[in-house]
């Protein structure tokens, strides 16, 4: 029985790992979403600071990344920036900020 609970402990620390590492790539990606908008928009440093605050409080609206990626799109209706271009960038951004926990 030790051997089963030794696993059932291993696979939870494992989850547990994984689920962490998900919320950090996802905050880094956020972070990286937010310059990238703030400098699509000419924002000064402070306002880059609070448009970043803005795209990972928006993050916590709903699971996944549709909530971030409404944000960005409505943040950006006024520049000539597609949908799909959107998506290829947060998509880019995403492996980046994968990256940097490798």
């Amino acid at each position: 029985m030790n051997k089963f609970d030794d696993r059932e402990k291993s696979f939870e620390k494992k989850f547990a790992h994984d689920e962490e590492l998900k919320f950090k790539v996802s905050a880094r990606r956020n972070k990286y979403i937010g310059e990238w908008v703030s400098k699509e928009l000419g924002y000064n440093s402070d306002q880059e600071k609070e448009y970043i605050q803005s795209v990972i409080k928006a993050d916590f609206e709903e699971a996944g990344d549709e909530d971030v990626f409404r944000k960005i799109k409505k943040d950006l209706e006024n520049k000539s920036i597609s949908e799909e271009e959107i998506r290829k960038k947060m998509n880019e951004l995403n492996e980046k900020a994968k990256s940097d926990f490798s």
